[in-house]
């Protein structure tokens, strides 16, 4: 007899399903472009995408207790810009101002998630109302630099943006494997820890949680302190990919980010999720949007299909808990069943 929760079962197989489609995007690109599945071509093409992976992986945890998180994007470049600045304009190491640029990510996170956990007010209004002020920030601090806003920082030393331009072996890029130590430990503090408990029971019912001793709004906030960690890491690496740091970096990421997030299983209404479902999703999506430059469509059009598969995973999840649905579906299996058995 197997034991296994439900959930557990329906998250193997949403997981299943994302393989299954991950696989397919390379065996139809494959096929338009052959040169996609050249694999130095294709483990080329993770470095384009990585900041997504990174930054889902751990807007997974804000999602998972109920709320949402908009300001990762404009993280990135406030991150960016300000390691930028102190490097160039302020003469510091620049491994000193990306640990300088993780506390800004944490202070963005903790500032927005102490106004979500400990004042009531929406998350959608509050990480809007930090996109647009930590965007203000990032422009702000253009101004401490000599270098013209437009115009970005570069020349930064090759020790730096080897990190995200090197390969092991000249073929594993650093970014993959930067990428699976932040999986494994992202997992393990949602799965395997009492602080992850914590976060899923916050997202399930925040008041049995606080009923149970937990502090549920210091949870809330720590996922917010942890999203905007993940996402100046994101910046970080960005910066050191494209040897350059600007403000607008991660100013189209929001929208594949929520989707990877709601896309790998995470309910946008909390309590369920996990982030195998988020890295395969972010994968997926990042194989997309790829393949479908490589095919020759217009980077501009890329969002159009991101846009899709986030209206029909949310679609599909509402239409999984819809009482009426699920009747019907049960009957109409029900009826399968009774003409396979006649």
């Amino acid at each position: 007899m197997n034991n296994k929760p439900l959930w557990t079962k329906k998250i193997v197989r949403w997981e299943t399903f994302l393989i299954l489609l991950l696989l397919l995007e390379i065996f139809v690109f494959g096929m338009i472009n052959p040169k996609f599945l050249m694999p130095r071509v294709l483990l080329g093409s993770i470095n384009n995408f990585m900041s997504i992976c990174i930054v889902s992986l751990f807007v997974t945890f804000v999602l998972i207790t109920g709320g949402i998180d908009i300001q990762a994007g404009s993280i990135v470049g406030l991150t960016s810009i300000f390691i930028g600045v102190l490097w160039h304009d302020a003469g510091i190491s620049i491994f000193v101002a990306c640990l300088l640029g993780l506390a800004i990510g944490a202070l963005c996170g903790a500032m927005s998630g102490f106004f979500v956990a400990y004042t009531g007010v929406q998350p959608m209004v509050v990480t809007l109302g930090g996109s647009f002020l930590y965007s203000g920030l990032a422009l702000a601090i253009t101004n401490f630099s000599s270098t013209e806003s437009y115009k970005g920082i570069s020349g930064f030393p090759a020790e730096f943006t080897q990190l995200a331009k090197g390969r092991i072996f000249n073929i594993v890029p650093n970014q993959l494997v930067i990428f699976l130590a932040l999986f494994a430990i992202a997992y393990i503090l949602l799965h395997r820890t009492t602080y992850g408990r914590k976060v899923f029971l916050c997202g399930v019912n925040k008041n049995a949680a606080l009923y149970s001793g937990i502090n549920s709004r210091l949870v809330i906030m720590s996922t917010y302190v942890v999203s905007g960690m993940g996402a100046s890491l994101a910046g970080i690496l960005l910066t050191a990919y494209l040897g350059t740091a600007k403000t607008d970096l991660g100013k189209e990421i929001t929208l594949p980010v929520i989707t990877a997030v709601v896309l790998g299983g995470t309910s946008n209404l909390g309590g369920t999720g996990g982030v195998v479902g988020t890295a395969l999703a972010a994968i997926v999506i990042g194989i997309l949007r790829f393949g479908l430059s490589m095919a020759g469509v217009n980077t501009q059009y890329l969002d159009i299909p991101v846009g899709i598969l986030l209206v029909l995973s949310v679609a599909a999840r509402f239409a999984g808990t819809n009482p009426s649905l699920q009747k019907a579906a049960h009957r109409i299996k029900a009826r399968f069943a009774v003409k396979a058995a006649q």
